[in-house]
């Protein structure tokens, strides 16, 4: 019988400094994930410069709902309702 504590604990030996190998990636956007730490990093930046909430084409307040949904959004100029 194993002990359920035990699961995800095994170690994997892996080389600091080797590179992914195509088992390791495979299925993973490594470019998508670059743009969004970026959108992360821009949307932080924004956040203490005290302009998270301003739209950057528009200048006005970007609503609350639509921060709370998509949280990295810089503008909701060019989206319409409807």
């Amino acid at each position: 019988m194993s002990d359920l504590g035990d699961s995800g604990t095994e170690e994997f030996d892996v080389e600091p400094d080797a590179e992914p190998s195509i088992a390791t990636t495979s299925g993973i956007d490594l470019d998508e994930i670059q743009r969004d730490l970026e959108g992360v990093q821009t949307a932080l930046e924004r956040l203490n410069e005290g302009t998270y909430w301003t739209d950057e084409i528009t200048g006005g307040l970007i609503p609350h709902e639509i921060l709370d949904a998509f949280p990295l959004t810089r503008t909701v100029a060019g989206n319409t309702a409807g």
